[in-house]
């Protein structure tokens, strides 16, 4: 029997909305294997912490930590210090870097793998800045990053948007990079609906042209390049750049709307995922991959289907508050006790939008304990003066 809630409506008015039961995924036995498969992780708010919390919030370790050994124990690997930990939108470079070093040694002391965002956001964002400053923090990131042993996302620039001039300046500066690090990276091209200070990244704001000098950087550095993942919600040009790709390098899907079908994949290839919403339904892509390992696409399909919906809603426009439905999602179901974010982003999304996310999490089955769920939906409604 389901639980029955009251949930609100945009109108002000509520209606009775009933749960369904408890559902469960297969966790993979084996190591997931057709696709490498990251899962960006958010970062867990100490609430206790006195002091402000939109420019010094600290970060509760042990829940923090304790998500990335869940997350690791369904056989996804982790995504580092990325936008979904609030990467520049809360959680600086100096946060970052204790982050990424505390995930690495959790990575080793249970065989996880960690892969970790390496940029430039302790540069402040500005025409001023030059080229040089530009590579020289992009150096100091990854150079922090191999010295404790993890892999390199080469995260997309705030400051290179700002000061590049032509398409040229970003082959410059990647190829500097790239021709550096010590270890093959994961290129990052993050679309400005996730972050708009990237508006015209790769020096043109015409996504043709943009596309031809990246891969310009990837054909000219590809010994260097692990692969790259798009975030640009945009599934055919994805599909289009994956076929121009040189061999050997990968695409990791970064596409919350489209993630089963780019996964799945065609006669002429498929993309491996990196993704923020896999934070938000771990068990099902989990299970999701383990069927197409075993090549039951029908399993495959019906398990991801159901998620589509809720990563719409969650990454709905403005596209970059959706770690406040990520972490929402983590409340839910227990793996931590509150509902507060570094820089105060629990507050960036409406009261209907996470009844709404409540909804559609029960419908895709991704709660875990439908009672808990329950009581603190009805916590977070009363907060709101829903009752």
């Amino acid at each position: 029997m389901g639980l029955t809630i009251k949930l609100p409506k945009e109108d002000g008015s509520t209606y009775e909305y009933k749960t369904s039961n408890k559902s469960s995924f297969q966790v993979p036995s084996r190591k997931l294997e057709s696709r490498i498969v990251f899962s960006a992780a958010h970062v867990v708010c100490d609430p206790f912490a006195n002091t402000d919390p939109l420019t010094n919030a600290q970060i509760d370790w042990e829940h923090t930590l304790a998500y990335r050994r869940y997350l690791w124990s369904l056989g996804l690997s982790v995504a580092e210090a990325m936008d979904t930990a609030q990467r520049g939108m809360g959680l600086d470079w100096k946060r970052a870097k204790e982050l990424i070093q505390k995930s690495i040694a959790e990575a080793k002391a249970v065989g996880g793998k960690v892969a970790c965002g390496a940029g430039t956001d302790h540069l402040a964002p500005n025409f001023r800045i030059t080229l040089e400053q530009v590579e020289a923090a992009y150096e100091e990131q990854c150079e922090f990053v191999e010295k404790h042993g993890g892999q390199i996302i080469l995260m997309a620039s705030r400051a290179l948007a700002a000061c590049a001039q032509a398409p040229e300046d970003y082959e410059r500066v990647y190829g500097k990079i790239l021709q550096q690090v010590s270890q093959p990276v994961i290129l990052h091209w993050l679309g400005d609906m996730f972050d708009p200070a990237l508006e015209g990244y790769w020096g043109t704001a015409d996504l043709d042209s943009a596309m031809e000098v990246c891969l310009n950087v990837i054909w000219n550095n590809k010994d260097k390049v692990d692969g790259i993942k798009i975030s640009l919600l945009d599934e055919k040009r994805e599909i289009e750049m994956r076929r121009l790709l040189p061999e050997g390098v990968r695409m990791y899907t970064g596409d919350d709307f489209n993630y089963p079908s780019l996964i799945k994949g065609d006669k002429q290839g498929y993309s491996h995922a990196l993704l923020g919403i896999f934070d938000a339904i771990a068990p099902a892509a989990a299970a999701a991959i383990h069927a197409l390992d075993n090549g039951d696409l029908a399993t495959y399909d019906a398990l991801l289907e159901k998620t589509v919906p809720l990563s719409k809603h969650i990454f709905q426009k403005p596209t970059f508050s959706y770690k406040t439905g990520i972490v929402f999602m983590a409340y839910l179901n227990g793996h931590q006790p509150h509902f507060r974010m570094i820089g105060g982003a629990e507050g960036a999304r409406s009261i209907i939008h996470l009844a709404e996310l409540y909804k559609l999490a029960d419908e895709a089955g991704l709660i875990s304990d439908p009672e808990l769920a329950a009581e603190r939906m009805r916590l977070t409604l009363a907060l709101a003066g829903i009752r």
